[in-house]
C-alpha cells in the first residue's frame, strides 16, 4: 500500500496536468472512503472540519483567471488540510487516526503540486480569493465526498485549462 502511493507522490507538475493517469492514481479519496467503511474510529470525528464549496458555477468560474482559479482551490484545500490536521491531533491512536493521517497527506500533495503549477501569463499569484466553506461537518464520509468533488470539480477544470498548453 504505501509503495503505492510513494510512486505518484514525486509527480512533476506538468505530469499532473498533463497526464489524467497520474492524476487518478495520485487521488485516494476512493481508497481512504473504502477504508473508512472498515474503519468506526472516526464516526464522528473529534472535531469539525470546514467543507470546501464543491459548486461551480460555470460562467463565472470561466470568468476568473487561471491564478485566481489556483489561489481558490490552494485556499480551500489549504483550510482542509488545517481542519483535518486538527482533527487528527485530538484522535485517538488506531484505525482513525491512520485514516485521518493518510488525508492530511494526500491533501498536502495536492497543495504541493498546485503550488508548483506554472502559469505563464496574467495576473500574479497573491490574489484575493474567495473562499467558500460549506458547512462545518464531522462526518468523514461528507468531508471525503466534498474533497473528491473539489479534485474532480475545481481543480479539474483548472487542470482542463492549463492542460491545452501540454
Amino acid at each position: 500500500m504505501v509503495a503505492s502511493e510513494l510512486s505518484y507522490v514525486h509527480t512533476r507538475p506538468i505530469d499532473f496536468v498533463c497526464d489524467s493517469e497520474a492524476r487518478r492514481m495520485m487521488n485516494k479519496v476512493k481508497d481512504l472512503q473504502v477504508e473508512m467503511v472498515v474503519c468506526s474510529a472516526v464516526d464522528p470525528l473529534p472535531s469539525d472540519i470546514k467543507l470546501p464549496c464543491i459548486r461551480i458555477h460555470k460562467a463565472t468560474w470561466e470568468r476568473k483567471s487561471v491564478h485566481e482559479q489556483r489561489a481558490e482551490i490552494l485556499l480551500s484545500l489549504g483550510t482542509l488540510a488545517q481542519d483535518v490536521r486538527s482533527a487528527r491531533t485530538l484522535s485517538q491512536p488506531g484505525c482513525g487516526l491512520t485514516l485521518l493521517e493518510r488525508l492530511e497527506h494526500s491533501i498536502n500533495n495536492y497543495l504541493h503540486v498546485v503550488r508548483l503549477l506554472r502559469i505563464e501569463q496574467g495576473e500574479k499569484v497573491g490574489l484575493q480569493a474567495e473562499l467558500c466553506l460549506g458547512q462545518p461537518s464531522k462526518d468523514l464520509g461528507l468531508v471525503l465526498k466534498h474533497l473528491g468533488l473539489l479534485l474532480t470539480g475545481k481543480l479539474e477544470w483548472l487542470i482542463a485549462e492549463m492542460a491545452k498548453g501540454c
